[in-house]
């Protein structure tokens, strides 16, 4: 699919200024970078990426919210695991290269563990949690270590800065609240428990994989649990 394709209709419906559009589209060569960066630092293909035309926030309550900058959507389309990056539009406009990029990795790692978890006939669904902190634990706790996916210490070096307990970039959100909330531009408002995807276990039992990648998964993981035994001890 196109990823500037939801882009190109909000120009053409009128429910993105013009100037904001431009700069999505003069800045969207940092995601290509970015993805290109991610493939060669992996030799792992990135799934499907476009730009949502709009900032997401999800809270679990009036005093507990967050702003999302990208989500990892996966979709069951003829029996085949289709997983999708949602990236926002405020991470294109005003997200630094290091925070696209790192953003970028980071949800290529939860592409990752989604293909392990269905190739393991696992549910695909995340966890209820009942606030942010503690969905940004579970989140870190189930991923790939970083280090055993990616080949590229500068690249380690932005998700390491940018996600030492959850995705931070105060400059980033600043941005987002003043030139885009503020501005009463679209926002999607979504609640914790409604960013939760769930497949069957008969779907599960049909999805097919690529054998080539799910062997690249197994060798990642048992690099993955080495890693993480070190860190314990």
């Amino acid at each position: 699919m196109n990823p500037l394709l939801k882009i190109k209709e909000a120009r053409q419906n009128g429910t993105l200024p013009e100037k904001v559009i431009s700069l999505i589209e003069k800045r969207f060569p940092t995601v290509v970078s970015g993805i290109n960066r991610i493939q060669k630092a992996s030799g792992i293909n990135y799934p499907i990426a476009y730009v949502e035309p709009s900032t997401v926030i999800t809270s679990s309550n009036s005093y507990d919210y967050g702003i999302l900058f990208a989500r990892t959507i996966p979709i069951i389309i003829n029996d085949h695991l289709q997983i999708v990056i949602q990236l926002t539009a405020p991470l294109i406009a005003y997200g630094l290269k290091g925070t696209i990029h790192a953003i970028l990795a980071h949800e290529f790692l939860h592409y990752l563990e989604l293909i392990r978890r269905a190739s393991k006939m696992e549910i695909l669904s995340d966890e209820i949690s009942g606030n942010l902190f503690e969905n940004v634990y579970a989140d870190s706790t189930r991923l790939f270590e970083p280090k055993a996916v990616f080949n590229d210490k500068t690249l380690l070096l932005h998700i390491t800065k940018k996600f030492p307990a959850g995705f931070r970039d105060f400059k980033l959100e600043d941005k987002t609240i003043k030139f885009w909330i503020e501005k009463k531009l679209p926002t999607t408002n979504i609640t914790l428990d409604s960013n939760i995807i769930k497949v069957s276990a008969e779907s599960l039992a049909k999805i097919k994989i690529d054998s080539s990648l799910l062997e690249k998964l197994k060798k990642l993981e048992e690099k993955s649990s080495m890693i993480k035994k070190k860190k314990l001890y």
